[in-house]
């Protein structure tokens, strides 16, 4: 594939199990030339010590946007997803990131099992899935007075941007909203709802809604799994690559109240 393109990979602390090998998975599977790995996080010395080790970039995430994280209050009396949300801002702020026209993002821990390109000539290859939260749709026809377009969600852990459509995205909210596109956001969000605004969801239904003819929907083909990668026996792995394409491990207790680092 020759469209060159930069990964971004927003990032905590304690993605630092699953980080390494996300990071190893996308410079074997993505089959574009790479010009970048840039690491989004907060700085700390376990995260810079993995960049350098791995020859990616750090960003520090207080300078991709006009907000920090203390900024955002997304809570309720038992659940904190005021960092879920900052790094879905984060990946929408990637556009000032980065030298590529095209970035990569992909979740700190969902890692590639399989080859995956992302362009085919000028069409954009998605990769979907079949259920969604109601909640992520509501918030979009605030944002953008459009219902969904897409029967299929986008939401899959990974996607290929396009920074002059994250722009159009971003203008489009803000004359919309006579606001900057995240203010828009953090307003149009019923935020009792523990999922309320994705991402993915947003980009790529309001590029389904003007062009669906330039994009390519396959299926994700994602595993959720409970342990951890390391684990993952080389028989066991084996067959999770006939079926699948990536694998999440979701660590969901982390957005208890109750968790110390409650930021995915």
């Amino acid at each position: 594939m020759t469209t060159p393109i930069d990964v971004l990979i927003p990032a905590i602390e304690k993605d630092l199990i699953t980080l390494p090998h996300v990071i190893d998975s996308v410079r074997k599977y993505v089959k574009h030339p790479i010009r970048e790995i840039i690491i989004v996080a907060p700085r700390k010395q376990r995260i810079l010590n993995l960049c350098a080790k791995k020859g990616c970039r750090f960003v520090h995430e207080n300078t991709v946007l006009p907000i920090v994280k203390k900024d955002i209050h997304y809570q309720s009396k038992t659940w904190d997803r005021s960092g879920w949300l900052y790094q879905q801002l984060l990946k929408l702020g990637g556009d000032k990131v980065g030298s590529s026209k095209h970035y990569l993002v992909i979740d700190a821990d969902t890692v590639l099992i399989r080859p995956h390109i992302f362009k085919v000539g000028k069409k954009t290859v998605f990769y979907c899935r079949n259920w969604s939260q109601n909640e992520y749709f509501k918030t979009y026809k605030k944002l953008t007075g459009k219902s969904r377009s897409s029967r299929s969600s986008f939401v899959t852990h990974y996607m290929l941007f396009n920074k002059s459509k994250v722009k159009k995205l971003k203008q489009t909210i803000e004359f919309k909203h006579k606001s900057s596109w995240y203010s828009a956001i953090m307003k149009s969000m019923n935020k009792t709802k523990p999922f309320a605004f994705s991402e993915f969801e947003t980009y790529g239904n309001f590029l389904h809604s003007s062009e669906p003819s330039k994009m390519i929907l396959k299926p994700a083909n994602n595993k959720s799994l409970h342990s951890s990668f390391s684990r993952i026996s080389p028989s066991r792995m084996s067959s999770l690559t006939r079926k699948y394409r990536s694998l999440s491990f979701h660590q969901r207790k982390e957005y208890r109240k109750s968790s110390r680092n409650a930021a995915k």
